[in-house]
């Protein structure tokens, strides 16, 4: 039996097994059945705000995710913007520079343009003037070819380089040497002898010239090659360094035309030129020289020098001559006093022999005296016995 209280009246009934559980069955039902419902409704609930939450978390993090992307995006646009603005200043500048360097180059090739328009007109200019001159020249040359003798002409153009020599001495040959060669002891002479020293007197070139021409009336026409030898023997016998010929001969030939021309070939140091190349012919020589004139100096200084080591060796050998020629005299006298003195040493050892000799008699006679007594002196003289007796009787 189970005893069940009211909850109403709280009355207490007792109730059998079975009703027991019919009543425990159906409590156990019904609140199962509520507990159940009302967990339903709990766990519905549950899933509601489960899925409400769920919803807004999504939402919000949708949003945030969105307002994310926006940014990005707009973080990106406002790059992509930026990057514009730069691409487009990159670009402006380097339009601008390259503007820049086109409008300088432009300048530049168009300044390099009418600088190459103006050395082309002063070259032009230049070279027409030397035309017009050398033609002048030329022409003047043949007039006075065609007015003068043969001997005029040649006397006229050594007056037309010994002008245009001295034209120019006082600024560029101050110390130079520039006359006729008027020594004819050899049997031949040229026409001028220059020669040019620096200020301590070395020798910096020398110049044997002889000038050339005829005129167009001469019936024998010469050739440059004609006066070569002649003029290489004068270059020899005046010490000349170098030989220039002068010549208006063959006028047409176009090797001597052409400037300066050397005949090395033929005769060493010797040159042909025609008039206009005078002066050049002299400073070209010169400048040349004067580049191994440094060299020469120091030639100079080394003969000096060889000769002062010279002197000194010659000096020196006069000396060690002198000096064993009074060794060997001094040596023979001294040779001679030591046999002298060895001489008079064996003097003087005899000497000293002999004194010792005289030395040991002297010893032996005193020895001698030392041992004379009254009664070995009368012995066997009865005479001086008695006179030694009587003598020692008057003693007192």
């Amino acid at each position: 039996m189970h005893e069940i209280i009211c909850p109403h009246c709280g009355k207490a009934f007792k109730i059998d097994e079975a009703g027991y559980a019919d009543i425990l069955k159906q409590v156990r039902d019904s609140d199962f059945e509520k507990q159940l419902h009302e967990r339903l409704e709990l766990a519905e609930r549950d899933k509601r705000n489960a899925v409400e939450l769920a919803q807004a978390r999504i939402a919000g993090e949708s949003q945030k995710a969105v307002a994310a992307r926006e940014a990005e995006i707009l973080a990106l646009k406002a790059r992509l913007d930026a990057g514009e603005l730069e691409r487009q200043l990159a670009v402006t500048e380097a339009l601008r520079s390259v503007e820049k360097e086109r409008d300088e180059l432009r300048s530049g090739l168009q300044r390099a343009e009418l600088e190459k328009r103006l050395a082309e007109r002063s070259l032009k200019e230049k070279y027409e003037t030397q035309i017009r001159d050398r033609d002048d020249a030329i022409e003047r040359l043949r007039d006075m070819k065609a007015r003068l003798s043969t001997k005029m002409v040649g006397e006229t153009l050594e007056q037309h380089c010994e002008t245009e020599f001295n034209r120019i001495r006082a600024t560029a040959f101050p110390r130079a040497y520039f006359e006729k060669d008027n020594d004819a002891r050899s049997g031949s002479k040229g026409d001028y002898i220059f020669r040019d020293s620096d200020a301590a007197g070395t020798e910096i070139v020398s110049i044997m010239f002889e000038m050339k021409n005829e005129s167009d009336e001469t019936a024998t026409r010469k050739r440059n090659e004609d006066f070569l030898k002649e003029l290489d023997r004068d270059r020899t016998e005046k010490g000349c360094e170098y030989a220039v010929l002068v010549s208006l001969l063959e006028p047409d030939s176009e090797l001597y035309n052409t400037g300066i021309v050397d005949v090395f070939h033929r005769y060493p140091k010797m040159y042909v030129v025609r008039p206009q190349f005078f002066i050049p012919i002299i400073t070209l020589l010169r400048n040349a020289a004067m580049k191994s004139l440094e060299y020469k100096s120091e030639l100079a200084l080394v003969k000096a020098q060889n000769i002062d080591i010279t002197n000194f060796e010659n000096q020196l050998e006069a000396f060690k001559t002198a000096f064993g020629k009074n060794y060997d005299l001094a040596s023979r006298r001294f040779q001679t006093a030591i046999d002298e003195i060895d001489k008079s040493i064996d003097h003087l050892q005899k000497t000293k022999e002999a004194l010792l000799g005289a030395d040991r008699n002297l010893r032996l006679a005193n020895d001698k005296a030392q041992d004379v007594t009254i009664k070995r002196l009368t012995r066997g003289n009865p005479t001086m016995a008695s006179r030694f007796a009587e003598l020692g009787n008057r003693d007192p």
